[in-house]
């Protein structure tokens, strides 16, 4: 698989819609862990991301002009025990709740499937870093946009290498319907620090469309993290 550019990536696409990357640091001491958020519509746009005590959730920048919460108010990052969760749904409560129970994130995916937004059938996109920086994603999508038909692809990372991540968002690009992503997460190059890795990212996302970013780096060895949030509104 070809190692890609993920700032030309993203530069070049208007219009991901939501996207996760995992990976490892080029240092190779630290997973690195990115979530972002874009909207088109202005109940999408009108978010934030805010701090809780085992993550982050998505919180109305505006409530008075808030909307349709459903698909647009949930956790994206929870920490359960040394797992971290990273999600563009409410299936972050699902993967928490089986992995507390003694499951794994398979088992809980197993009982969702793609949003009900018709006629775009958005994907869920899901991950899972472990404590030693081995880490899982997954896409739940409909198939040919038919939402009778879901289609569920795990893909498992083990000994990542320094330097190098997977990237995987919900849409190739912009489109009516919204083109669901497609193959393989896409193996990146990951440089720089924490703040370099962020800005990098942010200034990479179409200015139009983003919303908000999110960005953590975990040290395997002691398991302390550092974390930034991006946030349009301000």
């Amino acid at each position: 698989m070809n190692i890609i550019d993920i700032q030309k990536e993203l530069e070049c696409n208007s219009y991901p819609g939501r996207g996760i990357i995992l990976g490892r640091s080029v240092s190779g001491s630290d997973a690195v862990i990115a979530y972002w958020i874009m909207g088109r519509s202005a109940n999408s746009r009108n978010r934030v991301f805010t701090e809780t005590e085992d993550g982050i959730q998505t919180e109305a920048f505006d409530p008075s002009k808030l909307e349709d919460p459903s698909l647009i108010i949930y956790h994206p990052v929870r920490v359960v025990g040394e797992k971290t969760i990273v999600t563009n749904g409410d299936q972050t409560d699902t993967i928490r709740d089986a992995l507390v129970e003694g499951h794994c994130y398979r088992h809980a995916l197993l009982k969702r499937e793609f949003e009900p937004d018709s006629p775009n059938f958005t994907p869920r996109i899901s991950g899972v870093v472990e404590k030693n920086g081995d880490y899982k994603l997954s896409i739940l999508k409909s198939k040919n946009n038919d939402p009778s038909v879901c289609l569920r692809y795990f893909f498992e990372y083990t000994n990542p290498t320094a330097g190098e991540g997977h990237f995987i968002s919900t849409y190739m690009g912009d489109g009516n319907p919204l083109p669901s992503f497609e193959g393989e997460p896409k193996m990146i190059a990951l440089e720089g620090d924490i703040d370099t890795f962020g800005n990098m990212l942010w200034n990479a996302l179409n200015d139009e469309n983003k919303v908000s970013l999110f960005v953590r780096y975990i040290n395997l060895e002691s398991g302390a993290f550092e974390s930034r949030i991006y946030n349009k509104n301000v």
